[in-house]
C-alpha cells in the first residue's frame, strides 16, 4: 500500500471499510435480505426514481463504493489497485479523483439511457451499485496513454495488450446487453457509460483544466522519475538537474498531461542520458 498513489489508496480503504460496515456490522432486515440489499442501499445505491426522480442526486457518487458481494468488491478492487496508478500519475491526483467519480457518475446515466430507451430490460427500482463503471473510465485511460502495454491475465492465463483488453471489455459488455446474457445488463450499461467518458477527456484533457490541444503521448519517463532524487550527491548539481526534479515535482502534484511541450522535451533527454549511462 505504500506504493500506491495517495488517491487510488484512499479509494481502496473506503471501498473496503464500506463493504465490511454494510455486510457484517449493519443489521439487515427481513424485507432486505428477501430483496437481496443491505443496509446502506437504501440510501445510497443509485435507482433512476430515487436518483433523478426524487433528486437524489447524491446517489450518482454514492453507489460507486456500494458492493454486493466478496467477489464484486475483490475484482473492482483488483483493477483500481493494478490501473489506477498509472492513470493518477498522468492527471494529477485532484483531476483523477473527479475523473474517476465522473466516470462512474456517467455509468449512472447510461444506465438510465438505456433503460429509458427499452435496451436495458430493468426497472426504475433496480439499484446499481460498484465502482465498474469508474475502473472502466481508468481501463480506457491507460489505454490510450499506453495501449501497447502488456497485460498478463489470470483468468483466462493469456496476455493480451492494452488496447486489446480494452477492446475485448468493450466487446463483452455490448454482447452482454445485446444478446441478454449473464443477467447483469445493468452493471454492463454502467461499464460503457464509464468508458465512454473516459475516452472522452482523454482526448479533450482541457474539460477538466488540462492544456487545450495537448497531445496525448505514452509518459516515457515514468519508470525512471524519481532516479534524480535518489541518486547520490557525489558531483555538483547542475542546473539542468534542477530543472528535472522541478519537472517531477510537477507531475506528482498535477500530472503529465499538465507539462509543457518542453518540459517534456527536457524530461526525455534526461531520460534517454539516464539509459545511455553504463
Amino acid at each position: 500500500m505504500s506504493h500506491l498513489s495517495p488517491v487510488v489508496k484512499w479509494l481502496l480503504i473506503i471501498n473496503v471499510a464500506v463493504f465490511f460496515l454494510d455486510h457484517m456490522f449493519l443489521h439487515r432486515t427481513p424485507a432486505m435480505m428477501r430483496d437481496g440489499v443491505f443496509p446502506l442501499w437504501n440510501p445510497g445505491a443509485f435507482t433512476i426514481r430515487s436518483g433523478l426522480s426524487e433528486l437524489h442526486l447524491w446517489q450518482f457518487v454514492t453507489f460507486q463504493f456500494l458492493h454486493a458481494s466478496v467477489l464484486h468488491i475483490l475484482f473492482n478492487s483488483i483493477g483500481i489497485y493494478f490501473f489506477g496508478p498509472w492513470l493518477e500519475r498522468w492527471w494529477g491526483s485532484k483531476k483523477f479523483l473527479i475523473f474517476y467519480l465522473a466516470c462512474g457518475a456517467a455509468g449512472a446515466a447510461f444506465f438510465t439511457l438505456l433503460v429509458r430507451l427499452g435496451v436495458v430490460d430493468a426497472s426504475w427500482d433496480s439499484p446499481l451499485v460498484g465502482a465498474s463503471a469508474g475502473i472502466y473510465g481508468i481501463f480506457i485511460g491507460v489505454a490510450v496513454i499506453a495501449p501497447d502495454l502488456r497485460v498478463a491475465l489470470l483468468f483466462p492465463p493469456i496476455e493480451l495488450s492494452m488496447r486489446q483488453l480494452a477492446i475485448a471489455m468493450m466487446a463483452i459488455s455490448i454482447g452482454a446487453i445485446l444478446l441478454q446474457l449473464g443477467g447483469n445488463e445493468g452493471g454492463e450499461a454502467g461499464h460503457l457509460g464509464g468508458a465512454l467518458l473516459g475516452y472522452f477527456l482523454m482526448r479533450y484533457p482541457s474539460l477538466l483544466g488540462g492544456q487545450p490541444g495537448v497531445e496525448i503521448r505514452r509518459p516515457r519517463a515514468f519508470a525512471s522519475q524519481a532516479a534524480p532524487k535518489l541518486r547520490p550527491h557525489t558531483e555538483v548539481r547542475t542546473g539542468e538537474d534542477t530543472a528535472v526534479d522541478l519537472i517531477l515535482d510537477k507531475i506528482s502534484r498535477e500530472g503529465f498531461q499538465s507539462l509543457t511541450q518542453i518540459e517534456r522535451d527536457i524530461l526525455t533527454q534526461a531520460a534517454q542520458r539516464q539509459q545511455n549511462r553504463p
